[in-house]
Formats: structure tokens, C-alpha cells, sequence
């Protein structure tokens, strides 16, 4: 099984613009056959938690469609970042497009302290079975809850897929987790970040993935969009820039 993360450098608020990267980037994973991408955390529309209100959209939303159909036709599962309407308020999601299948969502269950202002807690949820492999989702600080990893590993997961907002000075802190959580469990671990800056965040990139005894098998830079792809068999590992062509330049 091929699953993939991505590495995208958002465009503040700017779900089109967002879409057609996230299309790119998928369409470069389908010539690898893989099975299940992940993107960072809110990465349709950037983490930009004061724009969330304005841009918060239920699953279902039409201007989804081009994802949907192109995990209808080519059997890969992609999960994307948006801000997501709950009974609640407004959380942290991710919109899991599955091929011929109804849209599920994940809702970020356990928020940082700066993020409470902005956001209600979501519901977690839902695991995911990839040719009868169980993969945890985890979107950011829930990586660094004891509880999430131990509840995933308890429902069988074998592999801990983890949709980021890193920037530099998280990076050393998050990765000694995320190896742990690799070492403790004997789970493939994986984790996908931006790159780039917004007004108020510096994204650190470095998206990363571990093997089940904690050994990093391949790293993305600091600087440019991609994929990594993992084959959880032979834990080869595939890396690919995204090279885009800087209009209006003279």
C-alpha cells in the first residue's frame, strides 16, 4: 500500500487558489498509485483562525466537487483541511473525499490553548481502513495528547497519519513526539506541513516519516511543496517538488 503527505505552501484564505494546488499535488500522487493522501492542517483555506468564521463550510460543499471526482476516478482517498460547521460552532476539520464513497469528517478533538478562542472542539474520529489497515488521523496538537495515540493504538491502528502547523521552533519538540509515539507503539508514523508564511505564521516544512522503531525514512525541506510517498510494505520512500511558474514576473 502507497499512502502519501503533502507538503503545500497555502494561499491566505483562498480556498479556489487552494483547491487547484491540492489537485495538483493529488494528480502527482496518482501517477505513484496511491492509495491516501493527507494534507496539513486547514489547508484549504491556510491556518488562519481569524478567517475561520467567514470561511467555515459544511462537509457536503459543493465547491468540493473536483477533489470528490478525482477519488472517485482513480480509488484514492484525500484528506483536506477546512474549517468545519458542527452542531457546536465552528472546528478545526479535515474533509475525507473516499472514492464512490459519502464524504466523512474529522473534527480536531483536542484544541491548543490559543486555538479556543477560534474553535469548538470536534467529534475526532473517524479511523480509516486502507486494504484492511487501520490508519489514525491526528490533526496537530492532538499528536501531543497521550490519549489520542493511546486510544488509536488501541483500536488497532498500525499506522498514525499527522495533518500539521509547525512552525521552526515546534518542529524539534513535535518530531521527539511523534518518534515516541513510532518507538511505543510500533506504528508507522507520519506527519505533513506547510511551507511558507501568512501574516502571522512562519511554516517550517519538514514534513517527516518514521518507521516503526523511530528511524526517520525520508524528510521534505524547508522550502518547497511536495509529496512523500511510503510503501508500507518495502518502507521505500518517494519524494517529488512541486516547481510553480511565478506569473507576472518581468
Amino acid at each position: 500500500m502507497k499512502l502519501c503527505m503533502a507538503q503545500t505552501k497555502p494561499v491566505k484564505g483562498d480556498v479556489r487558489k487552494n483547491i487547484q494546488a491540492h489537485i495538483d499535488l493529488v494528480e502527482m500522487a496518482i501517477n505513484h498509485e496511491v492509495e491516501l493522501i493527507v494534507f496539513p492542517e486547514l489547508s484549504l483555506t491556510g491556518y488562519e483562525p481569524t478567517l475561520a468564521s467567514s470561511l467555515a463550510v459544511y462537509k457536503e460543499d459543493r465547491q468540493f466537487d473536483d477533489l470528490q471526482g478525482l477519488s472517485d476516478d482513480n480509488g484514492i482517498t484525500i484528506c483536506a483541511g477546512m474549517p468545519l460547521k458542527i452542531d457546536e460552532g465552528i472546528c478545526i476539520g479535515m474533509i475525507l473525499f473516499r472514492p464512490d464513497r459519502p464524504r466523512l469528517a474529522y473534527g480536531k478533538k483536542h484544541l491548543h490553548a490559543s486555538e479556543t478562542e477560534y474553535f469548538v472542539p470536534g467529534y475526532g474520529k473517524p479511523d480509516l481502513l486502507v486494504e484492511k489497515v487501520r490508519i489514525a488521523l491526528a490533526i496537530c496538537y492532538e499528536l501531543s495528547v497521550a490519549e489520542h495515540a493511546e486510544k488509536a493504538y488501541s483500536n488497532g491502528a498500525e499506522i498514525y497519519m499527522a495533518s500539521v502547523m509547525h512552525e521552526p521552533e515546534c518542529v524539534e519538540r513535535c518530531d521527539k513526539r511523534l518518534k515516541e509515539i513510532a518507538q511505543t507503539y510500533g506504528m508507522l508514523v507520519m506527519s505533513s506541513n506547510f511551507v511558507g508564511e501568512s501574516d502571522d505564521y512562519n511554516y517550517a516544512g519538514q514534513s517527516k516519516v518514521w518507521d516503526r522503531k523511530g528511524r526517520v525514512l525520508a524528510r521534505l525541506d524547508e522550502r518547497d511543496e511536495g509529496i512523500m510517498i511510503v510503501d508500507t510494505e518495502t518502507e521505500k520512500v518517494i519524494k517529488r517538488r512541486v516547481w510553480r511558474q511565478l506569473l507576472g514576473a518581468g
